[in-house]
């Protein structure tokens, strides 16, 4: 008989109900917290949700957002089409590009990863396209750029948006012909590259304002998968939380077996605008100041999750919205709707909605 699939509430309720005296630690544990709930019932119930997820290192969660995303990288990996990865910072995208790489049939061949918004706009070209010596001050030696050392495999070019137009064209020469020079070389050479793109930006949006080259983005767009921000994917943050509890850990020489339930309800409410890369921060940071066996949470998530100071200014502008629009009964258009409230065009309102996850049904007038 298959095990029984437990839901994230059913979870909660079997470690609430956890019996705290088989152990005077538990005991102690008990007196000193609380109510806590079983990592290892939260783990157990993560495997057996995930099995289809498994194949996929590093990619924690089983929510219907996620595995939809799962399901576009199974599809497309196969193939060398071009993949363009939107998502907000600290949803994974480059989790999802490894994956994509490592189910497709260049798995054995180098998978090399560039963010370009982390290089000096005046060697950016070098690091695409390598250079010889004597290109110019300061190349005492020849280097290959990120396209050679990638023949063959994939490259991951993060932050895509942040190229400067000036390199654009001969990004999308390289994505056309693949092929390019050397800065310093008038000799052309040819590679086999699958590019994987991500973004954080709108990349139409810049395109619209010129920043941003047509034909590049629906070359790089032939194939867009959009990353859930964690909010959207709230059910996999217990799961999460496991995982990231016994990885720091195993690392750390700590054995934590559960979490507090107000701390588990904190980290379940709080909105997460860095994301997966939050939350792993938060965990390790507590971690590391763990005294016992149950973990708690640091002071400093619990001041930013009062509702009343937004930790970042897109979190700002969100809540403002929220707010508007529950103050105008979520009526968006006319003279008294939260469009003219705000001061923008209706469509914006609710592109900005949109992007903010707010997707309560509205009246239109």
């Amino acid at each position: 008989m298959a095990s029984p699939a437990y839901s994230f509430n059913q979870v909660v309720r079997l470690s609430a109900q956890a019996e705290l005296d088989n152990s005077k630690n538990e005991s102690e544990s008990n007196a000193r917290y609380g109510s806590y709930m079983n990592l290892n019932k939260l783990r157990e119930a993560s495997d057996r949700d995930r099995e289809d997820c498994k194949e996929f290192e590093g990619i924690v969660g089983s929510s219907p957002a996620l595995c939809e995303v799962l399901d576009q990288v199974r599809v497309v990996a196969p193939t060398d089409s071009t993949v363009l990865i939107e998502g907000e910072t600290g949803t994974g995208k480059e989790r999802i590009a490894h994956a994509i790489h490592v189910t497709s049939a260049r798995r054995n061949r180098p998978f090399v990863k560039l963010n370009c918004a982390a290089i000096p706009v005046g060697l950016l070209e070098s690091e695409l396209f390598g250079h010889e010596k004597g290109a110019f001050t300061g190349a005492v030696t020849q280097k290959i750029g990120r396209f050679e050392a990638a023949d063959g495999g994939t490259l991951f070019l993060d932050e895509i948006g942040d190229i400067p137009l000036e390199l654009q064209s001969k990004l999308l020469r390289v994505l056309q012909e693949q092929e390019f020079e050397r800065l310093g070389s008038t000799f052309t050479r040819r590679v086999d590259v699958r590019i994987v793109a991500a973004t954080n930006q709108d990349l139409a949006d810049l395109v619209a304002e010129k920043q941003f080259r047509m034909d590049l983005y629906y070359r790089l767009n032939v194939f867009p998968i959009a990353l859930p921000p964690l909010r959207h994917r709230r059910d996999d943050i217990p799961m999460l939380i496991a995982h990231f509890v016994r990885e720091f850990g195993q690392r750390m020489s700590k054995h934590i077996s559960g979490i507090a339930t107000d701390a588990m309800d904190t980290l379940m409410r709080y909105p997460w605008p860095g994301n997966v890369r939050e939350l792993q921060n938060v965990i390790e940071r507590a971690v590391i100041l763990a005294k016992g066996d149950v973990l708690q949470i640091p002071p400093l998530l619990s001041r930013t999750t009062n509702g009343t100071e937004p930790v970042t200014l897109k979190d700002a502008e969100r809540n403002h919205i929220l707010k508007v629009l529950e103050e105008s009964n979520w009526v968006v258009g006319g003279k008294r709707g939260a469009a003219a409230r705000l001061g923008l065009a209706r469509t914006t309102l609710m592109s900005k909605m949109q992007k903010a996850g707010l997707s309560r049904q509205v009246a239109y007038h």
